[in-house]
This record gives C-alpha cells, sequence and structure tokens, in this order.
C-alpha cells in the first residue's frame, strides 16, 4: 500500500488516485511527421527509470485536481514536489 500526499486533501490511500505517468516524458514537436510506429511508441511506452521519477498524479476519489510528486521506482519511497500553493515541480 502506499500513501500519497495530495497537496489538497493531504495523505491518502493509493486506492484514489490515478499515475498520470512520467512528467518528463514531451509530446513529438512535429506530430504530423511521425509514423504510425512512433505514434504507438509515444502512447504506450513509458520511461522505467530505477531510481526517482516526477510523475504526474490525480486525486481521481479525492478533490479531483492533478499534481506532481516524485516516487522512487525502486523502493516506492514518494517526495512531495509542492510547496505552500506551488503545485509544479520544483
Amino acid at each position: 500500500m502506499l500513501t500519497i500526499p495530495c497537496p489538497w486533501c493531504g495523505d491518502r490511500h493509493e486506492s484514489e488516485f490515478f499515475c498520470g505517468g512520467a512528467y518528463e516524458k514531451a509530446r513529438p514537436a512535429r506530430p504530423e511527421t511521425l509514423s504510425d510506429e512512433a505514434w504507438v511508441d509515444y502512447v504506450t511506452v513509458s520511461p522505467n527509470p530505477a531510481g526517482p521519477l516526477v510523475e504526474r498524479w490525480w486525486h481521481q476519489r479525492g478533490c479531483g485536481l492533478w499534481f506532481f510528486l516524485e516516487r522512487d521506482t525502486l523502493t516506492h519511497d514518494i517526495r512531495p514536489l509542492f510547496d505552500g500553493e506551488d503545485h509544479e515541480p520544483r
């Protein structure tokens, strides 16, 4: 079980959240030039580094808002990435 820190609701059970994926994943600059295979890779292949990864999370069964956190993919340690009212990654 993971405990996810929501900036608005506080610590909540992971079942309330949806992980939106890695923050670093950039949208293709010229999508019209991509092949079908490249689009499939962009949509379905996510980075999976060993160690810290900044991710987008949606508090689906709570306040309904999106925020960022850092999750270690080896230990599942979670570090909030928000200070006060600033909910963008530091």
